[in-house]
């Protein structure tokens, strides 16, 4: 008797299975548009989010093709990603997912920060958000200081395990679903309200109002998650 383990596989890649099932079944043909987002998420009995990891998983696979403001296509016939990347996307972690981790573990990071952080460990998030800001209005991509930024806020923790989780989400934040994604909807152009919102955040840290920078960080995160479900077609 061969006993197989049981694999709980990601909903996303559920869902772009099924998607996938219907392009090689030719039901989805090369050129075609499928319905918007919304009504494929209600047709399918998934969340948006759900979805939206799906289809950037498929774009990355080369099987689908999203043109923001126009909708998501089948990709015209062609070779596929190497059975060695599809897997790759397959382990990835989901960018919604990776945005509500973070939310929880950041917004905690922020109100220790805001009790604990030295004067010098303050100054260090202050640095962090001016080159935020430079980065920003010199039409750079800001992501290493995006990346310092919650660093620096984790640091100021005092709490050296929050620092390596927050390093290590933001290394998934580097995966090819998330990365894909954030070029879809040009992520350097969402800088000043990113830019805005950390400043909330560092306000309330220089402030020592623990409860006030918990809530900022989780609005930052919550408006970066509904940011990243614009809708590819409007």
């Amino acid at each position: 008797m061969q006993i197989h383990p049981i694999v709980t596989r990601r909903l996303y890649v559920q869902i772009a299975d099924q998607i996938r099932s219907l392009i090689d079944s030719g039901e989805a043909a090369p050129g075609s548009r499928l319905p918007p987002e919304r009504d494929l998420a209600r047709q399918l009995g998934v969340s948006r989010p759900s979805l939206r990891e799906a289809i950037i998983a498929l774009e990355v696979e080369g099987l689908l093709e999203v043109r923001v403001g126009s909708g998501i296509f089948v990709a015209p016939p062609r070779r596929r990603a190497p059975r060695g990347r599809i897997a790759a996307i397959a382990e990835a972690t989901g960018p919604f997912e990776l945005i509500r981790a973070r939310q929880t573990i950041e917004g905690e990071c922020a109100a220790l920060a805001a009790r604990a952080a030295t004067p010098a460990q303050v100054a260090a998030i202050r640095e962090a958000h001016l080159r935020y800001r430079k980065a920003t209005r010199r039409h750079h991509n800001p992501l290493d200081a995006d990346r310092l930024f919650h660093v620096r806020v984790a640091e100021a923790s005092g709490n050296s395990a929050f620092v390596l989780v927050v390093q290590t989400l933001w290394d998934q934040r580097m995966g090819p679903l998330y990365l894909a994604l954030e070029r879809k909807l040009e992520y350097p152009r969402m800088g000043a309200d990113t830019l805005i919102e950390h400043g909330a955040i560092l306000a309330a840290i220089e402030r020592r109002d623990a409860r006030a920078a918990r809530l900022a960080m989780r609005r930052h995160m919550d408006l970066t998650r509904k940011r990243y479900s614009k809708e590819f077609r409007k």
